[in-house]
């Protein structure tokens, strides 16, 4: 049955091109969506990218002097149409004129006009969508995009095997498995189902349909050793340079951004594998000028790289009389090894050789992450750290960020993998308060 879908401005900055996934329903844009997206269309950020594509698109849908008024048909074989609105306010909101209260006005007029056709408000905001529900209209999540957080691909299994293959892969350093039912880069924990202690750690080669030992890291990576079997994953595939794009979703004290760095460095300075570690955070928002702060880039960046350089700081490990003579992580970035670069203007660049580390990415949208990762060069590797539940962008939630969106798609391609931790090691009380609070 044909549905009508009211759509929020909110929709269109997420998504520009949200109008053409409702598949043969009819798609309504109140004009008030319209005047509040031409808001966002002069801003040098994700949001007015966004905005000026949706009005490219609403005036591709003119050509041949068809009236949006009137309706235009769409691909997909729905319809849509720009609502004027005439409907008044409800009175239980009529005190305040925000463009919200008018939005829920369109929607109830639509709703009205054809009784027989369901009429489906969709928005991402949370209290909209509970206004309406109020209102007696039915009101969504844009979920074109949404993943289970739940059900996110963590990278890692556990496989019941007999006695002799455990032995057979710890003898020949590989054991043949069928290739249904892995992904590529997928780790293994092999247990013999006879003797449940007698177990060992593997990384499924999806070419070979084998599962790989994963590297020995009994020295540690620039001192840091990994202290559970999800850390001796990440820091496996962080090593290896044949997988180029790494994510690693975890909550606060995992290890995630320390792991990473520690890799980067080794990757860097000890092997000479890439030229450079190029670390970077979003800017919340992403597009917001760093110019409100005083100083150049490196004292404007100093607030919000300030977790990256406490990391580096406990990774150089210098003792109390070197820090009086002044070393720092300067070192580093004067010898340029280190190079922190803001996300806002990475647009437009190619990174060539370079080990590439995006901090709490689980505030991008997956078209943020989409315009970083097509920045990677040749021999780049790109390393996206997060933990989904901890979101500061009002336009993503756990479910429709560009983290976990990266997670879902590259699962199974052998240039990418993913772990997901879950054990805090930064302290008994920091794990402690991220379970209970």
């Amino acid at each position: 049955m044909r549905k009508n879908y009211i759509l929020d401005t909110n929709v269109l900055l997420h998504d520009p091109r949200a109008v053409f996934h409702f598949a043969d329903n009819s798609v309504v844009i109140p004009i008030y969506v319209i005047e509040e997206v031409d808001r966002f269309k002069k801003e040098l950020s994700e949001l007015g990218r966004n905005a000026r594509e949706v009005a490219r698109e609403l005036d591709l849908m003119r050509a041949g002097g068809k009236h949006l008024s009137d309706g235009v048909d769409l691909p997909s074989g729905g319809r849509i149409r720009v609502a004027l609105g005439t409907r008044e306010i409800p009175g239980a909101l009529r005190a305040s004129q925000v463009a919200d209260n008018f939005i829920l006005a369109t929607a109830l007029e639509v709703r009205d006009a054809e009784p027989d056709v369901p009429a489906i408000l969709v928005t991402k905001d949370v209290n909209l969508r509970i206004r309406a529900d109020a209102l007696g209209l039915v009101a969504q999540d844009y979920e074109s995009e949404k993943i289970d957080v739940e059900e996110l691909y963590n990278g890692q299994a556990e496989v019941d095997c007999s006695r002799e293959q455990v032995d057979t892969f710890y003898a020949d350093g590989a054991l043949a498995l069928p290739t249904n039912g892995y992904h590529a880069n997928q780790y293994l924990l092999l247990r013999d189902r006879d003797a449940p202690s007698h177990t060992a750690l593997g990384r499924f080669d999806g070419a070979a349909g084998k599962v790989a030992p994963i590297k020995k890291l009994r020295e540690g990576v620039w001192g840091i050793r990994p202290r559970n079997k999800e850390q001796h994953y990440a820091l496996d595939l962080l090593l290896n340079d044949d997988v180029k794009l790494v994510t690693l979703v975890g909550k606060a004290g995992t290890g995630k951004t320390l792991l990473a760095i520690a890799a980067g460095l080794q990757k860097v300075v000890e092997e000479t594998v890439y030229q450079k570690l190029l670390v970077s955070r979003p800017i919340f928002p992403l597009g917001r000028d760093i110019g409100y702060l005083p100083g150049d880039i490196e004292e404007k960046l100093n607030p919000w790289m300030q977790p990256i350089y406490d990391n580096v700081e406990l990774l150089l490990n210098f003792s109390k009389a070197e820090k009086k003579e002044g070393r720092t992580y300067h070192e580093l970035i004067d010898l340029g090894y280190i190079e922190i670069e803001p996300l806002t203007y990475i647009r437009g660049r190619s990174i060539p050789n370079q080990f590439m580390i995006v901090d709490e990415a689980q505030n991008l949208t997956p078209h943020e992450v989409k315009t970083i990762i097509t920045r990677a060069g040749d021999n780049t590797k790109i390393v996206l750290t997060g933990d989904p539940y901890q979101i500061d962008n009002p336009y993503v939630d756990s479910a429709s960020n560009g983290l976990t969106t990266v997670v879902e798609r590259f699962k199974g391609e052998s240039l990418a993998g993913h772990v997901t931790l879950s054990k805090g090691e930064r302290s008994q009380l920091a794990e402690l308060a991220a379970n209970i609070l």
